[in-house]
């Protein structure tokens, strides 16, 4: 092999000779240190040596890149490499081979360690913002949309334009946390953070805790995430003392109630939200439940009515049509099939639309959905206007539960009709009451009610008015 002493014209002066693909010029200076030259003109500096018997060759460069000899300044009084020269680069390349290390595999390893760095900082940086993000659509067709769309609510940023009345939303209780990276939601923020929403809305606090630590252990079960929120951030001692200590509530209807309730509730303008309140406590429904029935959901002849069922969300859940609440049915669905007036009529055609009745049992005009959406206000007002205590709608439901006890109606029964999972063993696997059982039941909870209520009604006269 030809050596010489490289200089800035010889490597450039360097060419392949005719005939040839390649030729090599060495370093007599550095051991090996060498210059390629193509048949094409390019040239590249490149390393040679052995390793174990076996040739290692390594390309460093372009002489337009790589000087021969590294260049040195001055910085804080010391004098440092600022570019790296091709002999120096050559020597350190031969100090791997003499430890016998592969440079070609300390490169890759080298590579892969600093794609890790990169990697492990992109995951440092996540927001819980992104992340959130990513938890919800997982989980969106495994959730119900309730479930959703209350982790949705409690992380929303606010600042939109409310759907009633003036103003804009408050963000909701998550929302102070998401723009926080998850390496930086500590145990010392999660409880700042409980501690400021706590005094003003302890309620959603304490549920926003509960939906946070769930998502947290979902990214720790994350590679992409694990290990990236700090220890502790949700069960320390400090997080576990700040967490509002929420009563579960307690309001329900008394037996001598009933009275009082009913009348107030008929006295409200709104026959669907008068027979909606009244269906909560006769079918004990979850809310949601009963104010999305359709009415392809109604078999009067049957009288059975078919419940999208918070638990059993593929198949629902099928319950009784007592017959004074078929009757409130029968007179909605009389006003959903009556035709608007003419002014009414002329407004909706001017809107380039066309009248129909609403698939909805209780139908809204106003909410997106379709159907009613917030019934609490005349419901709290007309409890108000009676001097009744505050009742939720929620509540309604706990008042079919506990009311239905004054009939001695097997728990199990009750369970069935609400909606809720088996407690027990031999509920769970071998209690699944037909509905003509489940409806001999709900008929006696019903005709006990409206007797306490003062409301006299003929159930069997009432009967023969569902049958086609």
């Amino acid at each position: 092999m030809a050596k010489v002493n490289f200089s800035v014209a010889r490597v450039s002066g360097h060419t392949c000779p005719a005939g040839k693909s390649q030729s090599f010029l060495w370093d007599s200076d550095t051991p090996g240190l060498g210059l390629r030259t193509t048949a094409a003109g390019s040239k590249a500096y490149i390393f040679q040596s052995k390793l174990y018997g076996a040739t290692v060759r390594l390309t460093i460069g372009s002489p337009d890149s790589w000087p021969i000899e590294s260049q040195y300044q001055k910085i804080g009084g010391e004098r440092k490499e600022v570019v790296r020269g091709a002999r120096q680069e050559a020597r350190r390349l031969q100090t791997l081979i003499d430890s016998g290390i592969d440079p070609r595999e300390h490169a890759t390893a080298q590579r892969a360690a600093h794609e890790a760095r990169k990697a492990e900082g992109r995951r440092q940086d996540v927001t819980l913002s992104d992340a959130w993000n990513v938890y919800l659509a997982e989980n969106q067709t495994k959730w119900s949309d309730r479930h959703y769309q209350d982790h949705k609510n409690l992380a929303h940023a606010g600042g939109a334009a409310k759907r009633r009345g003036s103003g804009v939303t408050v963000p909701g209780p998550l929302a102070a946390l998401m723009p926080l990276k998850l390496s930086n939601l500590s145990a010392d923020t999660v409880a700042s953070w409980l501690e400021v929403e706590a005094k003003n809305r302890p309620t959603n606090a304490e549920q926003s805790y509960r939906k946070l630590r769930a998502f947290i252990r979902w990214c720790d079960d994350r590679p992409e995430y694990a290990h990236v929120v700090p220890p502790n951030s949700y069960n320390a001692r400090s997080v576990r003392n700040a967490v509002p200590r929420t009563n579960a509530k307690d309001d329900c209807l008394q037996r001598e109630q009933l009275s009082t309730w009913f009348n107030a509730v008929h006295s409200i303008n709104s026959p669907v939200i008068s027979i909606y309140l009244q269906g909560l406590l006769i079918t004990g429904a979850r809310r949601e439940e009963l104010a999305a029935l359709q009415w392809t959901d109604v078999d009067f002849r049957w009288r059975a009515l078919n419940i999208d069922d918070k638990v059993e969300q593929e198949s629902g859940r099928t319950i009784p049509l007592t017959p004074y609440l078929a009757s409130l049915l029968m007179e909605l669905k009389r006003l959903n099939e009556t035709p608007p007036n003419d002014r009414q009529l002329a407004r909706i055609e001017a809107r380039g639309e066309k009248w129909e009745p609403s698939p909805f049992v209780f139908a809204s005009s106003t909410s997106a959905s379709g159907y009613i959406a917030e019934p609490r206000i005349a419901h709290t007002q007309a409890l108000a206007a009676a001097d009744l205590p505050h009742l939720s709608l929620h509540g309604l439901r706990r008042s079919f539960g506990t009311l239905a006890e004054w009939c001695e109606v097997p728990v199990g029964v009750v369970a069935q009709i609400q909606g809720h999972k088996p407690s027990a063993i031999a509920e769970k696997h071998y209690r699944r009451r037909p509905l003509d059982l489940l409806r001999m039941w709900h008929d006696k909870i019903e005709a006990w009610m409206l007797e306490q209520a003062g409301i006299e009604y003929l159930a069997d006269v009432a009967r023969s008015d569902f049958v086609p």
